[in-house]
């Protein structure tokens, strides 16, 4: 850590030492630091654990979509909104196989599968796990978000071969009922810790720009950075409003705040890898090479994230050229 070398030296260290745990306090001193400190430590704590001239690119399928019966705020998919979205049944397995097989053609190392639910159902646990094994057999890294799970569910998807399982708790736990009313902060911690009991990764961020306070942005990463174990994946998503949900009409988050939830992440979570998720078609090139300074490691490639825009691949090669940033290698180099 470089933080000594930072004009301010007389804040107060970064983590409380008796407990090895973040402070409120510090991260909010470091949240409003001088932008120019916060991404000379962020940046300095990326180099100190990751090649900074590597990306990780995933690619995301909707294997569920619409339907949900949860109300998250954000949501295109959730039945309580009127978002125009037609529920559909759960794919077949050799479709979700031969799409994962283009997307490694297309440079892919890890892919997510996301249903629309509120947890699975018993029976949709068998398609669940051949898809699993199917995407680990052509050596891409697995990752599913199915909404909330049981310890049982969790210990059949690790024993298929699923490396991550993804559970944002999208906001700080102030100001979650704000957003979502069917479920509790508390249910979604629940499910990480089944999820950690399983022996599986964790893939846990949030959303910014749903009208919350800069200190909720915050409270965010301080519980993600506290739990008993760091999630090793962390999204950090820009809102994208869409027409017919409550947040449809919210303001958004200035760039410059986006980059400092990136680069706080970064120095909180230093081995994680901090991933640039949706809301990247809303970015500006030189905002996405910021947030990459700032310690982003990995993107979503393809065009739709679920049933939201996304830069086309061509897009993202000729940003990465122009930034001399090469895609990372399935083993990690």
């Amino acid at each position: 850590m470089i933080a000594a070398q930072m004009p301010d030296t007389s804040a107060p260290k970064t983590v409380d030492a008796a407990r090895g745990r973040w402070t409120r306090e510090r991260a909010l001193t470091l949240h409003d630091a001088p932008f120019n400190d916060l991404l000379f430590e962020a940046h300095t704590v990326h180099r100190q654990n990751a090649d900074p001239n590597r990306v990780q690119l995933s690619r995301l399928l909707s294997i569920k979509t619409g339907g949900c019966p949860e109300d998250c705020g954000y949501c295109s998919q959730s039945a309580h909104h009127d978002t125009g979205l037609k529920a559909t049944r759960l794919m077949e397995v050799e479709r979700v196989i031969a799409a994962a097989v283009e997307a490694k053609k297309a440079g892919a190392t890890r892919y997510c599968m996301g249903a629309a639910w509120r947890s699975p159902k018993a029976r949709d646990m068998d398609a669940i796990v051949d898809m699993v094994a199917g995407v680990k057999a052509l050596g891409m890294e697995t990752c599913m978000t199915l909404g909330m799970l049981d310890g049982e569910q969790a210990l059949r998807l690790k024993k298929a071969g699923l490396d991550y399982y993804n559970h944002n708790i999208d906001t700080s736990e102030q100001y979650y009922s704000e957003i979502i009313t069917t479920h509790t902060f508390a249910d979604r911690l629940n499910t990480l810790a089944h999820v950690r009991e399983a022996g599986l990764k964790v893939c846990c961020g949030g959303i910014v720009g749903m009208g919350e306070a800069a200190a909720d942005r915050v409270d965010m990463l301080v519980t993600l950075a506290n739990l008993p174990e760091p999630p090793e994946s962390v999204p950090i998503n820009m809102l994208i409003p869409i027409d017919g949900t409550p947040l449809a009409g919210a303001k958004s988050i200035d760039g410059l705040e986006f980059v400092r939830i990136i680069a706080l992440a970064r120095i909180m979570m230093p081995k994680s890898c901090v991933r640039l998720s949706a809301g990247r078609s809303a970015m500006t090139e030189e905002l996405q090479a910021l947030c990459f300074f700032a310690g982003a490691n990995s993107i979503f490639v393809g065009d739709t994230l679920l049933t939201a825009d996304n830069p086309s691949e061509s897009e993202d090669l000729a940003l990465f050229r122009r930034l001399g940033i090469e895609a990372m290698q399935p083993n990690g180099a």
